[in-house]
């Protein structure tokens, strides 16, 4: 099955809708990079998808790059279900300087 590109818009409208759960996962790296799950979820809105990961099992998801309250940057994965409108936070962390440029572009390795 072809699953279309995710848009962020159908993560904030799944999440206003409470259609959404995290992985223990996602629980474990928030906490060890001192990112609470609500700052996490309000950084959403004023993200933007860096990557789409389309052929990611069970579902396609992407990589949401947004900034916390206090202009820190965040990484936040999602994966999306069609059939049923719901999204699942799969991690959430503070992206590496020494991986990443800004936040939102990898650094060759």
């Amino acid at each position: 099955m072809i699953f279309p590109m995710i848009e962020i818009e159908t993560i904030i409208e799944s999440i206003k809708a409470k259609r959404f759960r995290l992985t223990d996962h996602a629980d474990e790296e928030a906490t060890n990079d001192e990112i609470s799950l609500v700052q996490a979820f309000e950084s959403i809105p004023n993200g933007e998808i860096i990557e789409q990961y389309p052929k990611d099992s069970p579902y396609p998801s992407c990589l949401i790059y947004s900034r916390l309250k206090n202009g820190d940057p965040i990484h936040t994965v999602w994966a999306f279900n069609p059939a049923t409108n719901a999204s699942v936070l799969i991690t959430t962390y503070r992206p590496d300087p020494q991986r990443w440029i800004d936040g939102k572009i990898r650094r060759s390795k």
